[in-house]
């Protein structure tokens, strides 16, 4: 065990479910703070009308921001895949529908008044209705997942390589119906299957960073290099080559969160791993505030530093707003309540359990 009372990443694949990875709470944790970032700085910049020095950050991080999170969540699933029906369905797909519609009628219920402002309520209505088809604001992680879990079980009797060359194929023929859950389903699903499929593989790569950090290092140094200038000249929007540097940037955050769980370092970076799903879902609010008080007092004219800050604040505003609703007993928000299950709740689960 680690200090921190996770396991240290040689457990593998074969780690009891009830611990956790302590390099994959750093990753996860690398992850969602990419993801809060991305979605206050391009928010902070499209009410601007300019960018600022985040803007470079962003772009980098683009090519393996979402890939390295669905990687990570599917590297769990050999543990569990063959579980029952019912089991499996409570935990993969009812788990994330609580929360998706907890959260999209929050985040709904601040947004529908300028929606009525611009249509009428009866459109709102609607809108709030065809949030449970096509996903709503910055939930649509959440709502694809348990799609890719049933999905995954589904075809868990076919040839492997079989389904990971369609999904490979699926993300490089570039599909765009303009409905998110089936774009996006055929962009992310192949870091998912790879993350199932690919497990063991992922652990050694683990393990051969933490044996040897001078050279995952190095590895590391290669990796920004090449990803930096990819970007930089446009060609990691092509086609494969955006396909390589998901799974590249992928091996990075993996590598980085080694590191750094070898070491015990960034300590915050595990403890968001350990709630990204609290940052996840709650994030919105704080950055929203922040990013509108900010632009309209105009306190801070560099839009850099105004996005940094709309980015810290949407990471510590998500977890104070999870911390005052356990204090006040809002556990609802943020675990299942009983009613919500449909097998047996597990003793002493937690909202991230590491499976």
């Amino acid at each position: 065990m680690a200090p921190s009372g996770t396991i240290a990443g040689s457990a593998g694949t074969k780690a009891p479910s009830a611990a956790r990875v302590d390099w994959v709470d750093y990753a996860k944790g690398i992850c969602i703070i990419m993801v809060v970032m991305m979605h206050s700085v391009l928010g902070v910049e499209l009410a601007a009308g300019q960018t600022g020095f985040m803007h470079v950050l962003v772009a980098f991080a683009k090519p393996f921001r979402m890939p390295d999170f669905f990687l990570i969540s599917g590297l769990f699933l050999p543990l569990v895949i063959d579980r029952d029906w019912r089991t499996y369905l409570d935990r993969k797909v009812v788990h994330f529908a609580y929360f998706y519609v907890v959260w999209v009628t929050i985040q709904f219920g601040f947004k529908a008044p300028a929606f009525a402002a611009q249509t009428s309520w009866h459109h709102v209505g609607l809108l709030y209705l065809e949030s449970f088809v096509e996903p709503f604001g910055t939930l649509w992680f959440i709502y694809l997942l348990p799609v890719f879990f049933v999905v995954t079980k589904l075809t868990r009797k076919f040839p492997p390589l079989v389904i990971w060359l369609v999904a490979a194929a699926l993300e490089t023929a570039r599909i765009s119906t303009g409905w998110t859950a089936i774009d996006e389903f055929c962009a992310r699903f192949v870091y998912f299957y790879s993350g199932y499929l690919f497990a063991p593989y992922v652990f050694a790569l683990s393990d051969r960073a933490r044996k040897h950090p001078i050279l995952a290092l190095a590895a590391l140094a290669t990796w920004a290099l090449v990803n930096a200038g990819l970007v930089a000249s446009g060609a990691s929007e092509w086609k494969i080559v955006s396909l390589v540097l998901g799974f590249a940037g992928a091996c990075a955050i993996i590598t980085m969160g080694t590191l750094l769980a070898r070491a015990q370092w960034l300590n915050f970076f595990r403890f968001c791993g350990e709630h990204s799903i609290v940052i996840y879902l709650a994030f919105f609010l704080p950055m929203a505030a922040t990013r509108t008080l900010l632009l309209r007092t105009g306190i801070i004219p560099d839009i850099g530093t105004v996005s940094l800050i709309v980015t810290v604040a949407g990471v510590l505003g998500a977890l104070a707003i999870w911390r005052v609703a356990l204090l006040f007993n809002a556990r609802f928000l943020f675990e299942r309540p009983e009613a919500f299950w449909i097998a047996p709740k597990k003793a002493g689960v937690r909202l991230q359990a590491a499976e």
